[in-house]
């Protein structure tokens, strides 16, 4: 019973991923020039703006992430919650938040406006949407990784007159950083598949906001089930080696795996 439980889980896993392959491949062997193009600008734009992402994403994160793991303060759960919210918040909810936070009529949108600064609708509107709801992936597997570092290593280090710097450097993130790995490619994969709030947010124009997940939304829109098959089988590929990555992570930072 238990086996062919999980049987039929399975098979409903696995499904639709085998249809997408299958069509996915007989749909490539009739690829047209434009869909080339199209899968070419939307795929550049997509690696660009997702690279961004993640680079902001770690610059601002890890603090932030070792400040959760080690410190105790004031407003800690109200913090952890507003990192996690993107999580669990709708991308259309996403997408107009940030509409309303920094589009044209937006609360800081506005007086960005007033010095020349246009958000809204930009390629910078689709770094701003990949951030928001890619950040709390990194930021919980950091902090993760934080919290598993012993502290006494910290301590031994810190007695040999090693100063704090030194000590993060050469102890703290050694030991962190499969976590930190893990979460990052976590937070580009998010990034990389983003949807709801980017064509809320930013559009669908391409060369500027088309990413992937968009022009395949534009190409199944316009009844071009081949291509939309096509790209969201370059999709597929990238999260399959997104997911190989990190199960590698995985079992470098437990050995038991």
């Amino acid at each position: 019973m238990v086996w062919t439980a999980a049987a039929i889980l399975m098979l409903f896993l696995a499904l639709p991923l085998v249809a997408l392959v299958w069509r996915g491949l007989e749909a490539g062997q009739g690829i047209s020039g434009e869909t080339l193009g199209t899968l070419r600008q939307a795929l550049a734009l997509s690696f660009f703006t997702s690279a961004v992402s993640l680079l902001v994403i770690v610059t601002f994160g890890t603090p932030l992430a070792y400040l959760l793991a080690r410190t105790s303060f004031r407003g800690r759960r109200l913090i952890e919650t507003l990192v996690d919210l993107p999580i669990v918040l709708p991308p259309a909810v996403a997408g107009i938040a940030l509409l309303v936070a920094f589009g044209r009529r937006g609360v800081l949108g506005s007086f960005l406006g007033s010095l020349g600064i246009t958000v809204g609708f930009t390629t910078t509107a689709v770094v701003i949407a990949q951030i928001f709801v890619a950040v709390p992936f990194f930021v919980r597997a950091a902090r993760s990784g934080f919290v598993r570092v012993d502290r006494d290593l910290e301590t031994a280090a810190a007695s040999l007159g090693a100063s704090p710097g030194v000590v993060f450097w050469r102890v703290t993130f050694p030991i962190a950083r499969p976590a930190l790995l893990a979460g990052a490619v976590l937070a580009w994969a998010r990034a990389m598949g983003e949807f709801g709030a980017t064509i809320m947010f930013a559009g669908n124009y391409p060369g500027v906001t088309q990413t992937m997940p968009l022009a395949i939304y534009g190409r199944f829109g316009a009844g071009d089930l081949s291509s939309a098959l096509l790209l969201s089988l370059v999709l597929l590929a990238s999260s399959l080696l997104v997911l190989i990555g990190v199960r590698s992570l995985d079992s470098r930072q437990d050995p038991l795996s």
